[in-house]
């Protein structure tokens, strides 16, 4: 689980360095931009759910270790 949500959140670093790329700063609302934000937008968040998750299992192991 440790090694799959460090790929995943790998990914999600990668995929917001494409889109910063994408990103056309004098007119961030256009077209390609808007998908881009989006994007990244999408992408912090399954990087905060990743160590959500991550936390919680740390949790229930120390729980665990404690019974």
């Amino acid at each position: 689980m440790k090694i799959l949500t460090l790929v995943l959140a790998i990914l999600a670093v990668a995929i917001i360095a494409y889109n910063i790329t994408v990103l056309d700063f004098s007119n961030l609302l256009g077209k390609d931009s808007s998908v881009a934000l989006i994007s990244i937008i999408a992408c912090i968040c399954a990087i905060l759910l990743l160590l959500i998750l991550h936390t919680s299992k740390r949790i229930e192991r120390k729980i665990k270790e404690n019974k």
